[in-house]
């Protein structure tokens, strides 16, 4: 199967599968890391093919929504792939990507990229939880899982593990702390990097903004953001 039609197959099983969903990883969010993950393909010299079919599989099973287990979204975009005719390296590739993805805690030394493509897809999935658009992403997700919006007293955690970063339910503006404003420093290539200094600030200057707002808790809640 030629692979313009092996991609189309692809964004058609995936539409299934997420449109509508309502904690932020829905089919939008697929399309815009894939739309980012192409463009950063074309800047960093990335296999195209490749990169395009993980960004469209990333999400086709999240771990936070199977009990933690990160070889259902491997298994699901394996079977689709197998079926489609595509190449069992290519397949072994976006499998790996797929597994390797997730951000798991502060404090957690993350399984490295290994390919390019990896660090690329990586790099969209991280920026789509950025900006803006990541701020979005964050309540939706919060309100999908009824954590509070705020609360002073719960202070923010690095965690030092993946277990405890996965059992974590603290308030919304603690994902800020414990999460996005770390992916920064942790984008894997140039063009991400670049892409990320723009969204980084505007999540500073919301913060700022937040915190202003909430009035008499401000300060308190400041300090209480603090992480040891």
């Amino acid at each position: 199967m030629r692979p313009d039609a092996i991609i189309e197959n692809t964004r058609i099983f995936v539409h299934k599968k997420l449109v509508g969903e309502g904690s932020g990883h829905d089919w939008w969010h697929v399309v815009r890391v894939t739309d980012l993950a192409k463009q950063i393909a074309r800047k960093e010299g990335a296999d195209s093919f490749v990169v395009t079919i993980a960004a469209l599989l990333h999400d086709i099973a999240d771990w936070k929504f199977h009990n933690g287990d990160k070889e259902v979204g491997p298994t699901i975009a394996g079977d689709f792939l197998h079926k489609q005719g595509v190449a069992s390296d290519d397949i072994e590739h976006v499998c790996s990507i797929i597994r390797d993805i997730s951000f798991m805690g502060g404090n957690v030394k993350p399984a490295p990229m290994k390919t390019l493509a990896g660090m690329v897809v990586q790099d969209a999935d991280r920026l789509d939880a950025l900006g803006a658009i990541g701020i979005a992403r964050t309540f939706a997700y919060g309100g999908y899982k009824g954590n509070e919006i705020y609360n002073p007293t719960i202070k923010p955690a690095l965690h030092t593990t993946a277990e405890a970063y996965k059992k974590s339910d603290g308030p919304a503006i603690n994902h800020f702390y414990e999460k996005l404003l770390l992916l920064k420093d942790r984008m894997n290539t140039p063009s991400g990097r670049r892409i990320a200094l723009k969204r980084h600030a505007f999540m500073e200057k919301f913060l700022q903004t937040f915190f202003e707002e909430v009035g008499g808790f401000c300060e308190e809640g400041k300090r209480e953001m603090q992480l040891g």
